[in-house]
């Protein structure tokens, strides 16, 4: 067990912090992340959440939540040492400490290159940065281009063998190294033989744990369905999610404010030759920022939770080169040789053709731990205490299912019951109580239960659809400070379910793909061209499950 940070431990005072401790702590009283706990809330009363004043909202540094520090991540960063990257290591982790990250994963590009000297080469400057940062846990991980399909993080758990246990991977089980991209039963035998590698990494104890989630999943259609199943079949524990939305939000800020001009998470792709042929032509768009697979209720996420897998979702920047930042890729670089970019320099005024934020910046992942550790994030993860959002659109979510002799579980829990057992959800939200990088105070207007029903598995392995799932209740919530509670009766529960929550700002709905029915009020296909992240908010969180006996 690792100790509080310094910026999260109010035992320490502020004359006592470094300058960037300082700063840290100063925002994150800003964003109401610091000082109480939620206690005061509201009470729903005819389908509208009350806000009550209250003096803080849910803080990374206090108990709360089924007894859980909830910490603020992003497991998708690339540096200088990858070869579309330009940052240092300490830039990316100075950033997103400044920005209220608790944890982060360093993930350049695997290739030929990075795999020959790259990762060898990161490793001191991670090291590095975890001792100048001691407030952030500093995973070294990399971004594995999945053979027979996309990309996904890679990561494992600090310790002496994690450059060797990364680099024997890469070497072996790397689509782009092992030029094995085109998607064959051959090319997907082999991205399992590398979880199967990983798992055997940890069994044999050359790492205490390591995890692999799904990147931008959808955006070029090359994760089928059957492929995302037999991942998380193949080794439960080690492949465990997907990124619910993609980095490159940026991207989406359109040209007449001064933005890229382009598709939120670089997702304005069509059909290729590798791609999944029955995923429909609105699959490669983003949908409220969310990838595809997550924004649709009923969607291939729901296929899933519909057979009882836990699969879980996050939120991550895929930071490579930010907007309106300053600095270009350090001058007479060559990657191929060194493995790495030359330093950044000061490129003489904003660069505002780039489609990345800072990590923290506008997503966060943020993950129930035991402890301040990197074995509790990780465990988190794996558990699926997990949520996410974009913008800082709330600042604490505290959500527990309820039934039977006073038992309750919180996100990723399975509640076990008697048949008939009356199930309630009790959701408190902590408002956002802070401006955004954009300057704005976000204002939570609505917040969805959806429910599904398990069905267990499903005999077509490419199927992406959960007829029995639906939006059951929505609220729409008032007030601009506090917390709200929010309540909902799943009443006398005979068969096994599961629950999960999203929320909005309210400015941009449609009715979901599966009609409005299932999704009366669901986020909008972003347009390439006209897609400003900061108009378009949305929180999501994972599942929790009822099973009857």
């Amino acid at each position: 067990m690792h100790s509080l940070p310094p910026a999260l431990d109010l035992s320490v005072r502020d004359d006592e912090l470094t300058p960037d401790q300082l700063s840290r702590r100063s925002m994150l009283r800003r964003a109401g992340l610091l000082g109480a706990g939620l206690g005061a809330v509201g009470v729903l009363d005819g389908g509208t959440a009350r806000a009550v004043a209250a003096s803080g909202a849910a803080s990374p540094g206090s108990r709360h939540g089924g007894g859980y520090l909830w910490l603020a991540g992003d497991h998708h960063i690339h540096t200088q040492y990858s070869n579309d990257g330009k940052y240092r290591v300490i830039d990316q982790v100075r950033q997103g400490a400044r920005h209220g990250l608790d944890w982060m994963v360093i993930t350049d590009h695997g290739n030929v290159t990075h795999a020959r000297i790259g990762v060898e080469k990161v490793n001191p400057d991670i090291r590095e940065a975890r001792a100048a940062h001691r407030d952030a846990l500093v995973f070294q991980g990399l971004e594995w281009n999945i053979p027979g399909a996309e990309h996904g993080t890679v990561f494992v758990h600090p310790g002496r063998d994690e450059v060797a246990v990364l680099k024997e991977f890469e070497n072996s089980f790397d689509g782009s190294v092992k030029n094995a991209g085109d998607s064959t039963p051959r090319n997907e035998a082999l991205a399992i033989a590398g979880l199967d590698f990983l798992s055997d990494a940890v069994r044999r104890r050359r790492v205490k744990a390591a995890l692999m989630l799904a990147n931008h999943p959808a955006r070029k259609g090359l994760d089928s369905p059957h492929e995302i199943r037999g991942w998380r079949d193949a080794q439960p524990h080690i492949a465990v999610g997907m990124e619910g939305a993609p980095g490159h939000q940026a991207a989406g800020i359109p040209a007449s404010a001064h933005g890229p001009g382009g598709a939120r998470g670089l997702y304005e792709n069509a059909p290729g030759p590798q791609s999944f042929a029955a995923y429909p032509a609105e699959s490669y768009r983003t949908w409220g920022g969310f990838d595809w697979m997550t924004a649709t209720v009923g969607g291939l996420w729901d296929s899933l939770l519909s057979e009882g897998k836990p699969w879980w979702i996050t939120a991550n920047s895929d930071s490579h080169n930010v907007y309106a930042d300053t600095a270009m890729r350090g001058p007479g670089s060559d990657y191929e040789t060194n493995g790495r970019q030359n330093d950044p320099v000061y490129r003489g005024g904003l660069d505002l053709a780039e489609n990345d934020y800072w990590p923290g910046q506008y997503s966060r992942t943020h993950v129930g731990a035991e402890d301040f550790s990197y074995a509790a994030v990780m465990d988190g993860i794996r558990a699926g205490r997990v949520w996410v959002d974009h913008g800082g659109l709330i600042s604490g979510l505290d959500a527990r299912l309820g039934g039977g002799r006073g038992r309750s579980v919180t996100l990723g829990g399975t509640l076990h019951v008697e048949r008939g057992t009356r199930v309630r959800l009790e959701v408190d939200i902590a408002l956002a109580n802070g401006p955004n990088w954009a300057g704005f105070v976000p204002e939570l207007a609505r917040v969805d239960v959806i429910q599904g029903e398990v069905t267990g598995a499903v005999s077509d392995r490419d199927t992406f659809a959960a007829p029995r799932t639906r939006v059951v209740k929505s609220f729409e919530v008032s007030g601009t400070t506090g917390t709200v509670r929010l309540s909902y009766d799943l009443g006398p529960v005979d068969r096994p379910l599961y629950v999960r929550l999203r929320g909005t700002d309210g400015n941009r709905a449609a009715v979901g793909a599966r009609g409005a029915a299932v999704d009366p009020h669901g986020p909008a296909m972003d347009v390439p061209g006209d897609a400003d992240p900061w108009r378009d908010l949305w929180f999501y969180a994972n599942p929790m499950w009822v099973l009857p006996s």
